[in-house]
């Protein structure tokens, strides 16, 4: 296991004091990767700098995106954060479920913005959901005290060493971005000959596929294959 192996991803947040206060959270438990979605405030700024107070070096070397595609494109397994259950194709988890997962792989947790969490959009692009237990009449927790609930509890995991299954070794999982270009793949295909019909539901359609791929572990070679296949169907029309 390996702290450098973890993301704490921040989706459109709002206010400065949250991202210093989650830069802060991040440096208290020796993690060091910041990103951040399209943040309403400029960043950085004066305000998440002093936030922040000494975790200025988690601000200076956070990565900026303005899309979730392209911030969760070299992670391997995307945990979103969500006070609601949401009834979808998706793996649901607690804090002790975290045990299961392999931390030798690339992980990103995966934060909402304070005025609306996420939506069903954002989280289908997750492998899991994870709910923090609160109290049920009061569920809504600051974005960065449900980062440093998160941080601790996996730095407690880490110190642990507590290590899940293995897979054998010749077996490589495949890459967010490898999953994202089968994807790609897939979608034009199925553009080409009009399945998103009607096309109000399309943003939909685009939604369960997304989830189908994304829940599932598929290795490199398992996605070349099916890379494959989605490229032979296209030449044949």
């Amino acid at each position: 296991m390996s702290k450098n192996n973890i993301s704490f991803i921040l989706h459109k947040p709002q206010l400065s004091e949250n991202i210093g206060a989650c830069a802060r959270a991040i440096k208290n438990f020796n993690f060091k990767k910041m990103v951040l979605i399209n943040p309403k405030p400029i960043f950085p700024n004066d305000k998440i700098l002093a936030t922040s107070v000494g975790a200025k070096d988690i601000i200076k070397q956070s990565k900026k995106y303005d899309n979730l595609e392209k911030a969760i494109s070299k992670i391997d397994i995307v945990i979103a954060t969500s006070a609601r259950f949401r009834n979808k194709n998706i793996k649901h988890i607690n804090l002790d479920d975290l045990k299961k997962i392999n931390f030798k792989k690339k992980i990103g947790f995966l934060f909402g913005s304070e005025a609306s969490g996420l939506s069903n959009d954002e989280i289908s692009y997750a492998n899991y959901t994870l709910q923090i237990p609160t109290n049920p009449d009061f569920k809504s927790l600051n974005l960065s005290h449900s980062l440093i609930i998160i941080a601790q509890y996996v730095a407690s995991l880490i110190k642990l060493k507590n290590v899940p299954f293995k897979k054998s070794k010749k077996i490589k999982s495949a890459s967010k971005k490898e999953i994202q270009s089968m994807l790609g793949l897939c979608i034009k295909n199925l553009d080409e000959i009009n399945f998103f019909r009607p096309n109000e539901k399309k943003p939909k359609m685009l939604e369960n596929l997304r989830n189908i791929f994304y829940k599932m572990d598929l290795s490199d070679k398992e996605t070349r294959i099916l890379s494959s296949v989605f490229a032979s169907l296209g030449k044949k029309r």
